[in-house]
């Protein structure tokens, strides 16, 4: 089975739970009523070959990318930007590309895990893209305009 882009069902009924602060602290945070924070976001790369979708729920280490210079578990992504509306639509993109730098991953990967690093490593979203290999170099996610039509995160 491939990997297959989809928001994760398990985010969607978690964020009615309010089990993920995501951009600035805009609330207060669940752990302690008098010192808001604001979770970790993580980014992993997935072999072509996994099998990561909707029923994802957490980050796990089963066909994800190994090489030189790349962690476990990816790489934190900058959450600076809170979650907003675009008329109707609910949106969030993470302030800043995710950048992976000086690896070496020669198995093709195709797919980014983010989830919430801060919440037991729940699973957020599964974006694909094409396949890819890096020898010694920087591999970097440009994000999408943070709006209606773009955003990597719009809940209708």
């Amino acid at each position: 089975m491939a990997n297959s882009q989809a928001i994760c069902g398990s985010f969607k009924s978690e964020l009615m739970l309010g089990a993920h602060q995501l951009g600035t602290v805009t609330i207060v945070s669940r752990t302690s009523l008098t010192a808001p924070t604001t979770d970790t976001v993580k980014a992993a790369l997935y072999l072509a070959s996994g099998s990561l979708g909707a029923g994802t729920t957490a980050y796990s280490a089963t066909s994800e990318v190994s090489g030189t210079g790349y962690t476990a578990g990816g790489v934190t992504v900058t959450n600076a930007t809170a979650p907003s509306t675009s008329g109707t639509t609910g949106i969030w993109t993470p302030s800043a590309s995710i950048v992976y730098s000086t690896v070496t991953l020669s198995t093709a990967f195709d797919t980014v895990l983010l989830y919430n690093s801060t919440q037991s490593n729940r699973a957020i979203g599964v974006y694909t893209f094409g396949s890819q290999t890096v020898t010694a170099g920087n591999f970097t996610l440009t994000m999408p305009t943070n709006d209606a039509t773009h955003a990597l995160i719009q809940l209708a």
